[in-house]
């Protein structure tokens, strides 16, 4: 009678062993944002703005064509990904502006 822990065939097929914890190596982290990278973001979108393709998609995302600033944003940025991001990060900003002018006017 065959054992039914090594099978020779099928989904689970093979030598059964115990995985390997390896440990999570540095490049694992890169990109993560830290405190003092945020700020000096922040910073230098305070003082330099907004590039000329990022306002012209904020002024399309002002009259609802959305899809329409992704795909302008992806043309630039040359990725859907990164086009799905810039639209996020504008269309957050506007949000947070109209916010902003909310409390101001009451």
């Amino acid at each position: 009678m065959a054992r039914a822990m090594e099978m020779a065939v099928g989904l689970n097929k093979g030598h059964k062993v115990t995985k390997n914890a390896a440990k999570t190596r540095p490049v694992r982290r890169k990109g993560k944002l830290n405190k003092r990278v945020k700020f000096v973001r922040d910073v230098v979108r305070e003082v330099v703005g907004f590039a000329p393709y990022e306002k012209r998609a904020m002024e399309l995302l002002k009259v609802g064509k959305d899809k329409r600033a992704l795909k302008f944003v992806k043309k630039r940025l040359g990725a859907h990904i990164r086009g799905k991001r810039k639209r996020d990060e504008l269309s957050a900003h506007l949000q947070a502006m109209r916010k902003a002018q909310a409390t101001t006017a009451h």
